[in-house]
């Protein structure tokens, strides 16, 4: 990739603060700040022990009837969430590249939610490359946050690709939705290229869905489950691949148009 500083080091601070800011007005909901890790906060590859069992223990707490399988996938998803939303952000409306691994995050409760990054220089280029940059810095954080799941709850590989993959399809609708100036078929590319840089080509799909008046939008077709029926049994996630596909291809339809209108 070339590579080029689109903030230079002495500038990082700002640099930070502002991709910071951007995924909140993006979002509404991330909340972070720039620095290093507070004290019990999760940070990959350190010592998590402590935070890791906390939110186990929350979820069993909190859902006893679940299973140890539905705690597994909840602490992948929770730890996988915000770094896969900065990533996106960072590539598609900030328009520069962090170093990842300056992220740490915080437990409240049964959830994983805010987090904090290192200030760092930024690197720019194309669409393509920083999506392959970034995107191998969340693989990389992927595998050594995966690892530390199995170290409490088992989770085996497929299935933990497979959310990972819905996560950054469902991304992919959601940044549809933020760059209306975004033809279908360049998310479709972007998608591609993500779920490549991630190692998850063909662990999910993105597909097309028609308004009357001919817009198109796009929906999630996703291989993986996040057995959140284990907690409500008499209700399904839009997606869900556990559904029968036209109901899945109808509830989402009905959610897409609405986006639209």
């Amino acid at each position: 990739m070339a590579r080029s500083f689109l903030f230079p080091t002495d500038d990082a601070d700002v640099a930070t603060t502002r991709l910071i800011a951007t995924a909140a007005a993006a979002t509404g909901f991330m909340k972070g700040e720039p620095g290093t890790a507070r004290v019990g906060w999760y940070q990959p590859g350190a010592d998590n022990d402590a935070v890791l069992g906390g939110l186990r223990d929350a979820l069993r707490v909190t859902y006893p009837e679940a299973g140890e399988a539905f705690y597994a996938v909840r602490l992948w998803t929770n730890l996988l969430w915000q770094p896969a939303y900065l990533a996106v952000i960072a590539v598609h409306i900030h328009g520069a590249v962090p170093a990842l691994a300056g992220i740490s995050q915080q437990r409240r409760g049964i959830y994983v939610d805010g987090y904090r990054l290192v200030p760092g220089p930024q690197t720019s280029g194309s669409v393509e490359a920083m999506i392959d940059d970034v995107g191998g810095q969340l693989g990389a954080m992927a595998a050594v946050m995966l690892g530390e799941v199995n170290a409490l709850s088992k989770l085996k590989p497929l299935p933990a690709r497979r959310l990972h993959a819905d996560r950054m399809l469902t991304l992919m609708v959601w940044l549809s939705q933020k760059r209306r100036d975004l033809p279908a078929d360049t998310i479709r590319s972007y998608s591609n290229r993500w779920l490549g840089a991630l190692g998850l080509t063909g662990q999910g799909d993105l597909e097309s869905v028609f308004a009357p008046d001919g817009r198109e939008a796009l929906i999630v077709k996703r291989k993986g489950c996040c057995l959140d029926y284990l907690i409500d049994p008499d209700r399904l996630c839009a997606t869900c691949p556990k559904q029968d596909n036209a109901v899945r291809i109808a509830r989402q339809t009905a959610n897409a148009l609405a986006e639209l209108s």
